[in-house]
């Protein structure tokens, strides 16, 4: 179960918010404490003043009237005894005071004299106990105020003052049962929102969770399908989150590999249809010579120079797709060195020279001296196939232009025909392998396999240029390849 991407979001989003609010209980149930504690001391604190206040003060007061006045809420019945200015025998006689209490009486009170015996108790039970070892109350006969809490009662004790000394202690108790009581509400009430919070949460993760499980799984059945060879499954790319823009990735992927496969499959069809031609001519030659044409000289010499030029033709095609497969395999070796491009050019038609006056073509070179630091046999070879191309889509009595302009950080190299061009919509394929367009463009028994251009664009982008083409029915076709200047 935990093995689902489902399961695994809901609980760490539950993870998450179960922290979360556990951190915040803690704070808040930790506040609601101390300001409790620190209101009951202060409460505790005013009330031990005003009574210590009462029991000093030169008019007559009653204990009942000041235990009324401090705890409004105590019903408790108090023998009435008049106070007016204490004295040690005045003191002596809160001794012999009884007071009663009732049970709703929250806050206790004590009067102790001066060595912390105590005189006076709300509650009647430690009258006559010495409670000077009471923190508290020790610290209020040394004339300190001081609160306390031990167990769930909080004491606070004031000091008694008659006449600049310290004549005893008045100590008020009281238990924390209400606190206890309002922070055990608090914490019912917490533990209650935490479980309202988390199924909430829970219903609002499964959500959000298959939200985002779902494009996951639909990827996973893209992928199973692609690895049946369905490139076509419907995969909703729409969303514009990560999860999309993975989406959009496997689509290309997809895409990408649908083309890389087929390819193969043309290049395979493609191989095996170029092979076929000059092999199954040599096969036919040869039997043609071995059944008996051998001893005729004129017929073996031009068997033999068919056949010559049938391997030749072979041996151009292993060449080509061999440098195909080392630029796709990043192992193109790369032989630079500095020389002048535009007299590479001129070598170039003067190689083609023979080949374009049997075309009844020319070949002109323009452009100044310019040097380029790269591989001059290959640029040799692209040179080459794109003057093969003009001149064999050229007409008679036409001339083929090869042109080296300089550009800043850069070098334009143009070969331009005058033949009938090439249609627009077939312009975007001309580099790809083994595409060769209308053949009634090409002489008759004159086409190549289709791969000049495609190695003349791997060639010259391995020398980091670029390669395009320009052409318009009946207008000729222009090709440009752009080399980088050699920086001195």
């Amino acid at each position: 179960m935990f093995n689902r991407l489902t399961t695994r979001l809901i609980l760490s989003h539950l993870l998450v918010i179960a922290v979360a609010m556990a951190l915040l209980s803690f704070v808040l149930l930790s506040l609601v404490q101390g300001y409790f504690l620190q209101a009951t001391q202060q409460s505790l604190m005013i009330q031990a003043r005003l009574t210590a206040q009462a029991l000093t003060s030169s008019q007559g007061i009653t204990l009942t009237n000041i235990m009324q006045t401090i705890l409004p809420s105590a019903s408790n019945v108090l023998q009435q005894q008049q106070f007016n200015r204490l004295s040690d025998r005045e003191f002596s006689a809160l001794g012999n005071l009884n007071i009663q209490s009732n049970a709703s009486l929250a806050t206790r009170i004590r009067v102790m004299d001066e060595r912390g015996v105590v005189l006076a108790d709300s509650l009647g039970a430690d009258v006559g106990r010495d409670l000077s070892g009471d923190p508290a109350v020790a610290a209020a006969l040394q004339g300190h105020e001081r609160a306390r809490t031990q167990g769930d009662v909080m004491t606070a004790a004031v000091p008694l003052r008659k006449e600049g000394r310290v004549a005893g202690a008045v100590s008020l108790s009281q238990p924390l049962r209400d606190v206890t009581a309002v922070l055990a509400d608090l914490r019912t009430r917490l533990a209650l929102s935490a479980v309202v919070s988390l199924v909430l949460s829970a219903l609002v993760g499964l959500v959000l969770a298959r939200a985002i499980a779902r494009p996951v799984r639909e990827l996973t059945r893209a992928a199973n399908h692609l690895a049946q060879g369905d490139f076509d499954y419907p995969l909703d790319a729409s969303s514009p989150d990560e999860l999309g823009e993975l989406a959009r990735a496997f689509r290309s992927m997809s895409g990408d590999l649908q083309r890389t496969l087929q390819a193969r499959t043309d290049l395979v069809t493609n191989v095996s249809h170029e092979l076929r031609t000059p092999l199954t001519a040599v096969k036919g030659l040869v039997e043609t010579l071995r059944d008996g044409a051998v001893d005729d000289l004129e017929v073996r010499d031009k068997f033999l120079a068919s056949i010559e030029g049938e391997t030749d033709r072979l041996i151009r095609l292993v060449n080509d797709l061999l440098t195909l497969s080392r630029a796709d395999a990043q192992a193109l070796a790369l032989h630079r060195e500095r020389f002048d491009l535009a007299d590479l050019a001129r070598s170039c038609a003067d190689e083609l020279t023979a080949h374009a006056s049997a075309q009844n073509v020319s070949i002109s070179v323009e452009g100044s001296s310019i040097h380029v630091h790269a591989d001059a046999d290959r640029i040799r070879q692209v040179l080459v196939n794109l003057l093969d191309n003009a001149i064999r889509y050229s007409p008679p009595g036409e001339s083929v232009t090869v042109s080296v302009t300089p550009l800043p950080g850069s070098v334009t190299v143009s070969v331009q025909d005058r033949g009938p061009g090439i249609p627009a919509a077939e312009q975007d394929r001309v580099f790809e392998r083994f595409y060769r367009a209308d053949k009634s463009r090409a002489r008759k028994g004159e086409g190549g396999a289709g791969l000049g251009l495609a190695i003349a664009q791997t060639l010259v982008e391995a020398h980091g240029g670029h390669i395009t083409l320009k052409s318009s029915p009946g207008q000729g076709t222009t090709v440009h390849f752009t080399l980088p200047v050699e920086h001195t």
